[in-house]
């Protein structure tokens, strides 16, 4: 919306559609780890947890470099963040089909890789929180329905290049993709619309209802004070935690119950793919209920299905599992940059979402790990997934208690509801 009324063509579209298409490439190409488990397991050997640890690496890295990526958005934009993560990611590929033992493996997906994906959540959700204010959770909801599509679209097609070249070169292909798409999408973005004189969308007439007053943004050291900041990264540790065990070894652990490679690799893509109507669906409800219920929802959802997981034996079991799983994955990567909005406002945005994430991640690289160890001792992924289900409820009593700070102005201290 411009300054003298609304224009004939708002650019937070073009944002959005870029934003999208980054998140395709970006999280869809790395959450394919499970589809290549297999093939890199047979080529170094070793144990389930030595190669999960390589995926595990890498979202530490990640999340650790997302609060980077988010205080460097802050400051100068998504365009210059998400060219250079671009970038790595790309070449990171492209490095990929050369490996030739365990610490290349860690050292290109778990480093390399791992840097470049820093870029595609929080300066890409960010960017999209100052573009919008009515429609914030849908659109927002929309860039990151992007995972999911990405999920949906890349794991069967790394699994297709798989069977009909090899491995290494699967990794060729995907590298030039995402080299070319993710540097030409990255040219698109802009900081915020004031930049080419327009206001964010539904600025001028809607008064956004929030979970915290608007009168002042809280700033990133006034935020981490508050005990609201250390729960939303307890919740999505506890998300992450409960996740990514599921993504690393769901193929491997419905392979291993006899079905096919090929089936167990479109129970991924059902994930990914549902998750894209959870993370729009649970977006836009968000605008209208607010991030907690959403968050307590979604949590209980992720739950559910990690228990039915224990029942699983039949592929039409795992499809149930990957729609109830997919839908609440969906929504609570939706309600990251939500919640952050409205908790604390859009002055430290950036930053405080790369926070979030980095919770998310340890939580989400300590799991794969823990359960391929479970899986080496036991035989067995039951146990795990118990474990993981466990997790997303305790994430959803942290949701059920969370409120809103409030600063008590004039007196330079922080106050609770």
């Amino acid at each position: 919306m411009s300054r003298t009324g609304k224009p004939e063509f708002f650019y937070g579209y073009i944002i959005v559609i870029a934003a999208f298409l980054m998140m395709v490439l970006g999280w869809g190409t790395f959450y394919s780890f499970g589809v290549f488990f297999e093939s890199l397991l047979a080529e170094f050997g070793g144990t389930r947890a030595l190669t999960s640890g390589a995926f595990s690496a890498g979202l530490l890295v990640a999340g650790f470099m997302g609060i980077i990526a988010g205080k460097l958005t802050d400051r100068l934009g998504s365009r210059i963040v998400s060219t250079a993560c671009g970038l790595f990611v790309g070449l990171g590929y492209l490095l990929m089909s050369q490996i030739n033992a365990v610490w290349q493996l860690y050292l290109f997906y778990g480093v390399l890789i791992a840097v470049g994906i820093s870029g595609f959540f929080a300066p890409l959700t960010s960017t999209v929180a100052r573009w919008f204010v009515e429609r914030r959770g849908l659109m927002t909801g929309i860039v990151v329905s992007g995972i999911g599509f990405g999920t949906l679209v890349i794991a069967p097609l790394a699994s297709r290049l798989i069977s009909a070249y090899d491995w290494r070169i699967s990794y060729i292909i995907l590298g030039i993709i995402t080299l070319v798409l993710l540097l030409g999408a990255a040219q698109f973005l802009k900081r915020d619309p004031h930049q080419i004189g327009q206001l964010p969308y539904g600025e001028d007439k809607v008064k956004q209802e929030s979970l915290v007053p608007r009168a002042r943004d809280f700033s990133f050291q006034e935020a981490i004070r508050t005990r609201q900041f250390w729960m939303v990264c307890a919740i999505y540790f506890c998300f992450g935690f409960s996740l990514q065990t599921a993504m690393v070894h769901i193929v491997p652990h419905a392979t291993g119950l006899g079905i096919s490679a090929v089936n167990a690799a479109t129970i991924l893509a059902a994930v990914g793919g549902i998750s894209i109507v959870g993370r729009i669906t649970m977006g836009s409800a968000s605008d209208r209920l607010g991030a907690k219920r959403c968050l307590v929802f979604a949590l209980i959802l992720m739950s559910a299905a990690l228990f039915w997981l224990q029942l699983a034996r039949e592929l039409w079991m795992f499809y149930l599992f990957g729609a109830v799983f997919g839908f609440a994955y969906g929504g609570l990567s939706a309600l990251q940059s939500l919640a952050t909005t409205e908790l604390f406002g859009l002055s430290a945005v950036g930053v405080l979402v790369g926070n979030f994430g980095f919770s998310f991640t340890i939580g989400g690289a300590v799991s794969p790990v823990l359960s391929g160890y479970i899986f080496d001792v036991t035989g067995s992924y039951n146990l795990a997934f118990l474990i993981c289900a466990i997790v997303a409820l305790i994430g959803c009593v942290l949701a059920l208690s969370l409120t809103p700070p409030i600063r008590l102005e004039g007196k330079g201290e922080l106050a609770y509801e």
